[in-house]
Parts: C-alpha cells; sequence; structure tokens
C-alpha cells in the first residue's frame, strides 16, 4: 500500500463477509448509476440494499427496498421522498439519510459537477460522525486530488474511503497495475472506452460529465447546459462524443500505486447516445519493456456486450466490500482502484 495509506494500531484478521451478516448498503443519487445498482444488489445475497437519496428525499427500510418499486416511484414523482412508507422528503436528504440509517457502505452514485461536489459530500460524512466505507466512481484527476487532501480526515473518522472504483477509473485502471507487473518498465498506458447508450436522458449527468471533457467546453459550461443545450449539441454530433487526452484519474491513481508516471497514462473513447451497441471496444493496453530487455504490449479488453452500468456498479460493490474487509481490520484513510483487490460480491 502506498505510504499515504494510515491504519490504525487495533488491527484484528476479522475476514468479511459472513453468510449470516449481509452488507448493509446505501446508494446515493439516484439517476442512471444509482437506478443500475439498486437492480444489481437485489439478487445478491452478501449485501442488503436499504437507503438511497436523491435531490429531493430520501428511502430508508432496514428490511431490504424494492428496485422495482423504488425506480417507478422517482420515475413517476421525481423522488424517492414520496415512496410509502419509508420514503421522506428533503431538502438535506444525504445529511438527514446518514444521520437516520444504520448502513455499512454507500455507493456514492453522484455527478461530480461541480468538480468539488464530491469532495462536499465526504465532508458531511466526516462532520457526522458516521464511520464505515465509502465508494465512488470519480473520473477527474483534480477530483481525486481534493480527496487525497482529505486523506488525515478520513482517517480520523473512522471511514476507508474508496476512490475511482468503477470502470475507467476503476476496472480498467486495476487491469492496468496488474498487466505492469511483467514489465521492468512501463512506457505507457492507453485506455480506450466505448459507451453506448439508448437515450442520453438516462444518465444525464454522466453525458454532462463527458461533454465537459469536449474541446471548448469544460465542468462550469456543461453543468450550466440546460436540456435542450445538451440535445441541440447532440443533435450536431448525430449523438457521437469524441473524446482525447482526457483529464482522467487513471493517471494520479497508476502514479500513486508506483507503476507509471502520470504524464505516461493517456484516456479517450467514443460516447454513442443513440445507440446502446458500443462504438468501439473498451481496452486497456499496457507498453514496456521486459527484464529480458523485450517490449511488449498487454491488451485487456471488456466484452461488447456488457454496459456502462455493469462495468461501473460491479466493480464499485466489489471495492465496497473490499473496503469493508480493510474497515473491520481497522484500517482507516483513502485508497484507490489500482491499491486494493476488489471482493467479488456474491
Amino acid at each position: 500500500m502506498s505510504e499515504h495509506l494510515g491504519t490504525s494500531p487495533h488491527q484484528t484478521t476479522t475476514a468479511y463477509p459472513s453468510a449470516m451478516t449481509p452488507l448493509r448498503v446505501g446508494v446515493l443519487g439516484f439517476g442512471g448509476l444509482g437506478q443500475a445498482a439498486a437492480r444489481i444488489l437485489a439478487p445478491k445475497r452478501e449485501t442488503i440494499w436499504v437507503a438511497a437519496a436523491d435531490q429531493k428525499g430520501y428511502v430508508y427500510n432496514m428490511a431490504g427496498l424494492n428496485p422495482d418499486t423504488c425506480i417507478t416511484t422517482y420515475r413517476s414523482q421525481g423522488s424517492l421522498g414520496y415512496l410509502e412508507p419509508n420514503g421522506v422528503l428533503s431538502n438535506q436528504s444525504i445529511e438527514d439519510l446518514i444521520t437516520q440509517a444504520e448502513v455499512d457502505g454507500y455507493f456514492l452514485a453522484l455527478p461530480n459537477l461541480p468538480n468539488t461536489f464530491m469532495a462536499s459530500v465526504a465532508r458531511q460524512f466526516i462532520r457526522s460522525g458516521w464511520r464505515g466505507v465509502l465508494v465512488d466512481a470519480l473520473k477527474r484527476t483534480s477530483a481525486v486530488e481534493q480527496m487525497l487532501e482529505l486523506q488525515a480526515e478520513f482517517q480520523a473518522a473512522g471511514i476507508t474511503y474508496m476512490t475511482g472504483c468503477g470502470a475507467t477509473p476503476g476496472l480498467l485502471t486495476a487491469a492496468a497495475a496488474l498487466a505492469a507487473q511483467s514489465y521492468a518498465e512501463i512506457h505507457n498506458v492507453t485506455i480506450t472506452f466505448g459507451v453506448g447508450i439508448a437515450n442520453w436522458e438516462a444518465y444525464r449527468a454522466t453525458i454532462r460529465e463527458d461533454i465537459a471533457h469536449m474541446p471548448g467546453y469544460d465542468v462550469a459550461k456543461a453543468s450550466a447546459m440546460s436540456d435542450a443545450e445538451v440535445e441541440a449539441l447532440l443533435d450536431e454530433t448525430e449523438g457521437i462524443i469524441s473524446l482525447q487526452n482526457m483529464e482522467h484519474a487513471d493517471d494520479i491513481m497508476l502514479e500513486l500505486a508506483g507503476i507509471v508516471s502520470r504524464d505516461r497514462v493517456t484516456v479517450g473513447g467514443v460516447v454513442d447516445t443513440r445507440n446502446p451497441k458500443k462504438p468501439l471496444s473498451t481496452n486497456v493496453k499496457v507498453t514496456g519493456r521486459t527484464f529480458e530487455g523485450k517490449i511488449s504490449t498487454h491488451t485487456f479488453t471488456l466484452g461488447d456486450e456488457t454496459s456502462m452500468a455493469a462495468n461501473v456498479c460491479g466493480p464499485a460493490f466489489g471495492y465496497l466490500k473490499a473496503g469493508k474487509s480493510l474497515h473491520q481490520r481497522g484500517i482507516y484513510g483513502l485508497f484507490t482502484a489500482a491499491e486494493v483487490m476488489p471482493q467479488f460480491v456474491k
């Protein structure tokens, strides 16, 4: 583990999970990723989805939540707060949920717009006195840097925070960390992603974050765009968003893990907002020199049939389970997807 990671002097060897103690999970944010997260959690035995929050309210039920009921309510009425009998309308839904719910770990399926938003949510958890595991799927290097600044506060608060644990950063970053082991020296890491969605409105926040990476746009401009303006831009591009040399946290995560300097990590891709079929196969290429002096490239390619939601939410919960294992051993602080192996959630 990197030097910036802290541990408690009171460590045990307790392993997670037990078949008798499912991990109580909450989901913050209930847009496309939040709804997908609910569906992914539903059939699992080692977790129980008990809480969720959106901008206008939250829902909490220790016995577990039904994803179909929650999604129907959210889409028809605009907030989980309207869900009877456990929904609560609130203008400070995250803060209220933290204090009301008994949750072991949260997946922060929140839009990081503005770029400081996720760090502000993390500070809410720190101030509240809550202890447990938090997982995000942050994209931008600068957003992860903000999390690094909270390292000591996470440790003092008893929070194990897993950052950059989606697809990229996340699954592909971890794959690059493993692939690097074949080499004595890493020359470069190139991540290329293809995303296909039938309707951009199902992932409005994610698409806005992608637009923020386009030439002539930034986070502030993308955040301020109305839905009509987004649709007009997508009409101009025939629904395609092409991205190159993105500010993506895979670079700082691989650098922190001691694998390669961030200037040798490149991320780009294509998002088709009108077709569920991927416009290209998502992959990571790791090029390096072996100890024998040979130059070679490892390529790890994701199956085209796996959706963005599957490749983001699946790893996020794998890292949440790994974070719970660390937390039970008294290990707190900030970890990235390149530093800890995820644990498969059954």
